[in-house]
């Protein structure tokens, strides 16, 4: 008895953009975009817990960031969740933030931040890096720049991109 038709399998990999058809032409699937979005100031406040946190200390405190569990005790900032969610519907996202070397947990941290606001999956997603511009991607939401990055810039928290929602109404029409 021989083989009769094709399988499920066989007929779904046909149909992966990186496989030719039965006439050997390889499909046209619109890629999506790549979307960079840093953490600190841009998807949580940070500064805002820096300040208070060197309000209450009793000593000098330059860097709030130090003590452990600074990170996971940053809020969301306005309009940041549902930002990065309505991104994510159009683009390829990736929370890129810099490890702070004056806290060596800051990583679990910035995990634990990331799972707790954005959930479970979205921590496949999280990169921790430093060096930004090593990075290939399309677009960086950030709110410093990185002369070494080569997609477009976005630097939340200045004209013309002060909140989220405007950084919104930019990307979106670029999707």
């Amino acid at each position: 008895m021989g083989f009769v038709g094709r399988s499920a399998k066989y007929e779904n990999y046909m149909k992966h953009p990186n496989v030719p058809n039965e006439l050997g032409v390889y499909s046209k699937v619109k890629k999506k975009k790549r979307v960079y979005v840093d953490m600190d100031n841009t998807l949580c406040d940070f500064l805002s817990k820096s300040e208070e946190m060197k309000a209450l200390s009793k000593r000098p405190l330059l860097y709030p960031q130090s003590q452990y569990g600074f990170f996971t005790s940053l809020e969301p900032l306005p309009g940041a969740i549902a930002g990065y969610r309505e991104l994510e519907a159009h683009f390829e996202v990736y929370i890129l933030t810099a490890p702070s070397y004056f806290n060596p947990l800051c990583y679990t941290e910035k995990r634990v931040w990331v799972e707790q606001y954005l959930g479970l999956e979205t921590t496949k997603n999280l990169i921790i890096c430093k060096r930004k511009g090593l990075l290939k991607g399309d677009f960086l939401i950030d709110d410093h720049l990185y002369p070494e990055f080569e997609g477009e810039q976005i630097q939340i928290g200045t004209a013309p991109f002060e909140t989220w929602k405007e950084v919104l109404a930019h990307l979106l029409k670029l999707a």
